[in-house]
């Protein structure tokens, strides 16, 4: 039990709660040691003692931990005390995204651009250590009062050391991608479908899909068409909307393929807006035909008995910040017609043109299902051997056509019919790639080829002198040392080698080392962005290639830069490095405050004693600025001031300017001369500091 003013870890002092979500509360908390102010994440006593929410929430830890970047909540630390388990976080002072969109109905089109962007750094960054958020949508996406853009929440992440992974676990199922609400494979590009949602939601301030229950949605998701985000929204420029489209297409083959690509696309309609450079790929036409491994073959005819949409609930019954959906009974006519038409509209698409149109019975696309839903499908065995025996013919066909084409592509090649100016290890990594279905394994020739030849042992990443040891080591002697620019290699270690890991070459073969010199230095020219709202000054700035800084808030003289940007670091049109931060202020108006001062000004004589009463003199109002207020002759005191409309620091100085008379002298020296002398008048001053009061 989690107690205001307790400490956890001897470290961590807890001093308030700033939030709640389905499985975690969050806390903020003073670090003892480092001196500074932290967020910590508890799991929820009800989910402590399952280990399945305990491994879930440990993932969160695993997942984030070593992933520094500022468009990340970064996690400093992990623990667990006394059956409490709770991860210490960076300390986002803001809100999340979801609210900023409630608070403001809907977010502008350069806004919406320059916070995809910083998601999508975030994100691109959390995909290069190889990790997938799968949950991303504006209630993990934080923005901080200095309006930096965060993405937090790797709860149900995933870490991969392959292309994809499958996937048992959906995120919110507002955001889901399609392949994660059929329980399929999910990779980065379901990253990016959610991210697209995420986008049109703060374009339009409504989410694409809704229902009344998780399936409806789910189903929505894979099946219905993707609304326009103009159909809301009419202003939103033709690219904004495109970006959105292809962020959102069914098919993770027709998305952009990394963030990187996505960036590359938001940066260019800060610029060009109205510019129809989006390209939607068509795989079916653009990629070459891949094969069904056997493999492959049996996963899909496992899942394929084992199907029922009711998985899509039982996945998205996991607790979470949404707000709840009501449910239909099990057994209701209308989840039954809801299951019944994912069925059909999943069939239809597996088989394709395959499936007259005729045909009535469907199956649904793959979605693993528990022990009691394979029983429910046993009850319709006539369908489903229906359905195998045509998938089975299929797949056969497809199968027996790819051979016959393997053989005549070698059979050509061998009497050089196909050249084409391909290398021979270009065609035979391309044909390694595709997972051909056959019954006999293919003749393997290259012993005879790599007679005398040794493996190339893998050393990327390792220093100069380490590579060079480990290849001398496996008795390759001659190493050529070739230098390249790296943002993801440390300086001095290999980035590159030729031939590559696993390949094979001869002990006198010449391996190439290409050595990181580092992340390439860019020079840019800073932008003026003076006059712009925060949010449209980073949009630029990042576009530029740099970083915001420091944002604080100041005065200006200038009323028209109210809310805007009133300075910047560096000044327009300085070059500097590429990703150079700059400190921004906003104006909060011209700050100057109005004060009066009323007061007797009493004569010098306390500070000169030699002042003498009823000599004129001139008192000086003025403010510390240098500003005069009022002047004033005068042979008696005190003299009696009263100004109002005082603008400045509120502070001034009081001067009196007046003459002393100094006195002639007559002295006599030793021979009993007399020297007489006139007496003199000298200007002194005095000066007084004084405080006025603000009206």
């Amino acid at each position: 039990m989690i107690k205001i003013g307790m400490t956890l870890g001897d470290r961590y002092e807890i001093l308030e709660k700033i939030g709640t979500g389905g499985m975690s509360d969050v806390y903020k908390a003073k670090d003892g040691k480092l001196n500074r102010f932290v967020a910590v994440k508890v799991l929820k006593q009800e989910f402590a003692e399952n280990a399945n929410f305990v491994s879930k929430f440990r993932t969160e830890a695993q997942a984030a931990a070593g992933m520094m970047h500022p468009n990340i909540v970064n996690v400093y630390d992990v623990g667990e005390e006394g059956g409490t388990h709770y991860i210490v976080m960076e300390l986002v002072e803001g809100i999340t995204l979801k609210k900023y969109i409630e608070k403001k109905a809907r977010l502008s089109i350069k806004e919406t651009i320059s916070i995809a962007i910083q998601v999508s750094m975030g994100i691109e960054a959390a995909h290069n250590n190889h990790i997938i958020h799968r949950d991303i949508k504006p209630q993990n996406i934080m923005i901080s009062k200095e309006g930096k853009v965060k993405v937090t929440d790797f709860g149900i992440a995933k870490a991969v050391s392959s292309n994809t992974i499958t996937s048992n676990v959906m995120g919110s199922v507002h955001y889901t991608s399609p392949e994660q609400a059929r329980g399929g494979f999910s990779d980065e590009k379901s990253d990016i479908y959610s991210l697209g949602i995420t986008m049109f939601e703060m374009l339009t301030g409504r989410v694409p899909f809704n229902g009344e229950t998780t399936v409806a949605i789910a189903i929505k998701h894979i099946q219905e068409p993707m609304p326009s985000p103009r159909e809301y929204v009419a202003e939103i420029p033709i690219s904004v909307e495109q970006i959105v489209f292809k962020c959102t297409q069914k098919s993770p083959d027709r998305r952009y393929q990394s963030m990187g690509e996505l960036i590359t696309d938001l940066k260019r309609s800060l610029m060009k807006p109205d510019e129809d450079f989006v390209k939607i790929a068509d795989p079916d036409e653009d990629s070459p035909t891949r094969m069904v491994s056997q493999a492959e073959m049996r996963q899909i005819k496992s899942k394929t008995e084992r199907i029922a949409v009711d998985d899509i609930r039982m996945r998205t019954t996991e607790p979470s910040d949404e707000k709840p959906v009501k449910r239909q009974k099990k057994g209701s006519k209308k989840n039954q017609k809801q299951v019944k038409n994912a069925r059909s509209a999943s069939a239809a698409k597996t088989r394709g043109a395959q499936k007259p149109p005729q045909q009535k019975k469907r199956r649904p696309e793959n979605v693993k299902v528990d022990k009691k839903r394979a029983r429910q499908l046993q009850q319709e065995p006539e369908e489903q051997d229906e359905f195998m025996e045509k998938l089975t013919t299929v797949l056969a066909i497809i199968a027996a056509l790819v051979i016959g084409i393997l053989v005549i592509f070698f059979v050509g090649r061998h009497f050089g019919l196909f050249e084409f100016g391909t290398t021979d290890t270009d065609i035979t990594d391309k044909i390694d790639d595709l997972p051909v279905i056959t019954e006999e394994p293919a003749v393997d020739n290259t012993d005879d080829e790599n007679d005398g030849k040794i493996e190339v042992p893998n050393v990327i990443n390792l220093s100069y002198a380490e590579a060079v040891a480990t290849l001398n080591k496996k008795g390759f002697k001659q190493i050529e040392k070739v230098q390249i620019s790296s943002t993801t290699v440390d300086k001095g270690n290999v980035a590159e080698q030729t031939p590559a890991a696993g390949e094979k070459a001869a002990s006198d073969d010449t391996i190439v080392l290409a050595v990181s010199t580092g992340a390439e230095i860019v020079q840019v020219k800073v932008p003026s962005v003076i006059g712009m709202s925060e949010m449209d000054a980073t949009a630029v700035l990042v576009e530029h290639g740099l970083q915001v800084g420091t944002v604080t808030e100041a005065t200006d003289p200038n009323t028209n830069l109210i809310d805007k940007v009133c300075y910047q670091s560096y000044a327009a049109d300085v070059t500097v490095e590429s990703g150079t931060k700059v400190d921004l202020r906003i104006s909060v108006g011209t700050g100057e405050k109005v004060y009066y001062y009323v007061g007797n000004i009493e004569s010098p004589g306390s500070e000169d004693s030699e002042y003498t009463p009823g000599s004129e003199a001139t008192v000086i109002l003025s403010t510390i600025e240098g500003i005069e207020l009022k002047r004033e002759s005068v042979t008696s005191f005190p003299v009696s001031m009263n100004i109002t409309g005082i603008t400045g620091s509120g502070e001034g100085v009081i001067t009196i300017i007046y003459n002393v008379t100094i006195p002639g002298t007559t002295t006599t020296d030793e021979d009993g001369n007399i020297t007489t002398s006139e007496a003199t008048t000298e200007e002194r001053t005095v000066r007084r500091s004084v405080k006025f009061s603000e009206e």
